[in-house]
């Protein structure tokens, strides 16, 4: 399924993988319509294009992602393609967390992609499309210090496995992808344990999946209708050691958390 004409719909572009998403889509001949809360700042990143079409939404708000689906169908007649891609992170310990935090999470990460695809379907089904869910290897295996984080992208692959089989013969091409850790703005905004943004990473970004390599390997997956994607080799290794040796894994995730730069295991 090359996306030269194809429409494709990109929630959460105004950073990040998604920026990259909008940018490399483009760039293979796909008109593109994305979201994000910050409409402005987003125009002024991706500029104007015939072929762009910005719109300001927060997925959390149903109405919201009615509505951009509703413009993308003015503007353009149809949704080939959908890839959920906006969603937040999380760095703080359960005990000590503000449950308001793991909410926002659901309502972004899970509930903005449910919404979206619910608006989107119709359409999809008619062009016999692809819906995508950016997930995480924190929807394969839990992760200590991101509780919301896991929860929510366990909810979406669930989501995403159910729909995938409800639509097996139908045309519609359901898939995820868990990108490994990707240079990007999610750990800055990461929300602490009181629900403010950490403002920095932890991580050497340097040294991380380019966002732009990232989005390559999503779009092709999306070009060649793969069922999942698990990017890094680190990442794949984390997933079959869980499903293999479970215990085994809790001790080497945990280990592994227990050295990052101010890891909260270690308060």
């Amino acid at each position: 399924m090359p996306l030269k004409n194809k429409v494709v719909v990109i929630t959460g572009g105004s950073s990040g993988i998604g920026k990259a998403l909008v940018e490399i889509a483009l760039a293979r001949g796909a008109k593109v319509a994305v979201c994000a809360r910050g409409l402005a700042k987003m125009q002024s990143l991706l500029g104007q294009s015939d072929s762009l079409f910005c719109f300001g939404a927060d997925v959390s708000i149903e109405g919201d992602c009615r509505a951009f689906m509703e413009a993308v169908l003015q503007r353009w007649g149809v949704i080939d393609v959908l890839i959920n891609n906006a969603g937040i992170s999380m760095r703080a310990l359960f005990e000590g967390l503000d449950l308001r935090v793991i909410k926002e999470l659901m309502d972004v990460n899970f509930w903005g992609a449910v919404y979206c695809t619910k608006y989107a379907l119709p359409s999809i089904s008619k062009q016999r499309g692809v819906i995508v869910g950016v997930s995480s290897v924190a929807g394969y295996r839990g992760l200590p210090g991101r509780t919301g984080y896991s929860a929510s992208k366990f909810a979406m692959q669930g989501f995403f496995e159910a729909l995938r089989t409800e639509q097996l013969y139908t045309g519609v091409h359901v898939m995820w992808v868990a990108p490994g850790f990707t240079a990007s703005n999610i750990r800055n905004a990461a929300r602490s344990s009181d629900g403010s943004p950490q403002a920095e990473t932890p991580l050497d970004e340097g040294k991380l999946m380019s966002a732009e390599e990232c989005a390559g390997i999503i779009l092709d997956g999306v070009e060649k209708r793969k069922r999942t994607i698990i990017m890094t080799g680190q990442g794949r290794l984390a997933v079959w050691l869980n499903k293999l040796f479970p215990a085994l894994a809790d001790k080497l995730v945990y280990k592994h958390f227990l050295k990052e730069p101010d890891s909260p295991l270690k308060k």
